[in-house]
């Protein structure tokens, strides 16, 4: 059944914008008495029955409501954006899918691109909720100085980690994280976090972690995370 973003939805009876208006009726060919389901990204999924298929102002009626229950953790990661911005939409569009509640991005030292399109950013983390159906659309934070971020983040209720190269001894992610407990992640730029930014991280309440033996690109490095935490609480 085909699946569309919603977040304003109040009302009994919804009027698709005109852009979803025009791809359900001029694309898909939808006409009135077709089904189709609508999505709040806040937890809730409807069915919905057309009941005016105008290509510009698509009207439907909710015939039932899904609410899930949002999980008992929440997952938050704060990356360093590559400097092909293909590759952290990527991170962004599977990590969606896999299950993450915040997406913050970060300004290091070692950054290689300090300029982002927030707006372009949101569409695939909406496309990826429709992919995946899953019922929750992550925060996505405007980009921050690495410092400015440590310095927001200082009582964050739950585990803090910050993943780096600067030791082969660091204690892996898995064996410092437990079932349900609220956590944070910060994955450094693809020349790794500076010294003075572990540094400022761990005297700040940040543990540092090892994502593995193997060199990890940022993108897998925030996927690799993600998933490891994901697992740890099915």
């Amino acid at each position: 059944m085909h699946l569309f973003y919603t977040p304003d939805i109040t009302e009994n009876t919804y009027t698709l914008s005109e852009e979803e208006s025009k791809h359900c009726v001029r694309v898909l060919r939808m006409a009135n008495g077709d089904e189709i389901e609508l999505m709040d990204g806040k937890g809730s999924i409807y069915k919905a029955e057309i009941i005016d298929n105008n290509p510009k102002r698509c009207t439907v009626k909710i015939v039932n409501t899904i609410k899930t229950e949002q999980r008992k953790f929440h997952l938050h990661i704060a990356i360093a954006p590559t400097k092909s911005i293909d590759r952290t939409e990527w991170f962004l569009e599977k990590a969606t899918e896999i299950g993450v509640d915040e997406l913050s991005l970060l300004n290091c030292q070692n950054s290689e691109r300090t300029v982002i399109k927030a707006e372009r950013l949101g569409k695939v983390l909406i496309s990826a909720i429709k992919q995946s159906k899953n019922a929750y659309l992550p925060q996505l934070n405007e980009l921050v100085d690495f410092n400015t971020y440590i310095s927001t983040n200082q009582h964050f209720k739950g585990k803090k980690f910050i993943a780096h190269c600067y030791s082969n001894d660091l204690p892996h992610l898995k064996s410092k994280y437990n079932s349900l407990e609220n956590v944070l992640v910060l994955i450094g730029p693809e020349g790794d976090f500076s010294l003075e930014e572990v540094k400022l991280a761990e005297a700040n309440g940040f543990t540092s972690i090892s994502l593995g033996k193997n060199r990890l690109r940022t993108e897998t490095a925030a996927l690799y995370a993600c998933n490891t935490i994901n697992v740890i609480n099915e």
